[in-house]
């Protein structure tokens, strides 16, 4: 089968596109014929190599994917070959404390499809059964990869951890990101008043144009006396902030008193410098968030089926032009999904 992978960690020249075998499908699991996939932030750390994280070479990148299965494992009995199915990409164990509780992204040996196993940068790949979700009718292929890792993401932040009520405000750091424009859609859907920021004139006009009630410049950097002028003083309910280092202080000195701060990732660096006073002061929340449960990606993936979400696609690149495709996204020239199209 066609591929896109590389053989040992580095830079975009790492990226290969040619010829592995076709895996097979194991007990409980399912080969799906992949018909489009989508990129993440997290393909660029994966090429990079993840402190800690072992892959087996060559890998294949990829954690969002749609396509049809073509065949399955023993005991599979839910999904059935020819269905069209779009992948949950967090996979868990089922038995340990935390799945058992329903909390499937808190599971002790979770992992994603692409990070420490073969993704969906390929015409094939493997998948437990309990990860493949019909894919909604309205969606074409590309729509259906771009949405799985984002929005489910953005969803457990926003539903799930803030409990984000009708009326408050949040503050999305570094619009043009798919968590960051999935959040945008999903806050919108709920009522909120949203702020946005970038350094992109283009992003911040793109993000005005989805509903966006307020855009603010951040290249200078102290964005948040923007943030407190346009709150009369006040700052906001919510920050949802997966940049991390750059702006951690400055999104912590956003939120008003006995606001809470989201946060899923760390793009530009994971150790930045506390505000620990003003959090323990204005009595401030900060909530970790990795992903979600089944539950979440199956409510989730009803406001799509229902016409409620629909994701943003940037650009489609077929397979053979990964290299580019990631090359886009590493220049964060993006804005929402860049999408690979698998024929």
């Amino acid at each position: 089968m066609k591929a896109v992978f590389f053989r040992s960690h580095g830079g975009a020249d790492a990226i290969e596109y040619g010829d592995l075998p076709v895996p097979a499908p194991g007990p409980g699991q399912v080969l799906v014929r992949v018909r489009a996939g989508a990129l993440n932030h997290l393909d660029l750390f994966v090429r990079r190599g993840i402190p800690g994280i072992t892959v087996a070479l060559p890998h294949i990148l990829g954690s969002d994917g749609a396509g049809v299965v073509e065949s399955v494992g023993p005991g599979v009995a839910r999904v059935k070959v020819g269905d069209e199915v779009v992948l949950n990409p967090g996979i868990s164990c089922g038995s340990c404390e935390f799945c058992l509780k329903g909390e499937h992204s808190l599971c002790v040996t979770f992992h994603l499809i692409g990070e420490h196993i073969a993704g969906t940068y390929a015409e094939f790949v493997v998948a437990p059964e309990v990860n493949a979700f019909a894919k909604p009718k309205k969606l074409s292929w590309e729509e259906a990869a771009a949405f799985p890792l984002t929005f489910l993401t953005a969803w457990r932040m926003l539903v799930t951890k803030a409990c984000a009520k009708p009326g408050e405000t949040l503050l999305i750091i570094g619009i043009g990101s798919g968590v960051g424009i999935a959040a945008l859609q999903i806050s919108k859907g709920l009522g909120l008043n949203v702020l946005v920021t970038s350094g992109s004139a283009e992003k911040l006009e793109r993000a005005r144009a989805l509903g966006a009630d307020g855009c603010i410049d951040h290249s200078a950097g102290a964005f948040s006396r923007e943030v407190r002028r346009m709150t009369g003083r006040r700052g906001v309910d919510i920050v949802l902030d997966s940049v991390g280092k750059a702006t951690w202080r400055e999104s912590i000195a956003s939120l008003a008193r006995g606001g809470k701060l989201l946060t899923c990732g760390a793009t530009t660096g994971p150790d930045p410098v506390e505000d620990i006073a003003r959090i323990f002061w204005n009595q401030l929340t900060v909530y970790g968030s990795t992903m979600g449960t089944r539950a979440e990606f199956a409510d989730m993936l009803g406001m799509f089926r229902d016409g409620h979400l629909s994701p943003v696609i940037d650009s489609v690149f077929p397979l053979s032009q990964a290299k580019e495709a990631l090359r886009r996204l590493e220049e964060k020239r993006q804005f929402g999904k860049i999408v690979l199209r698998v024929d």
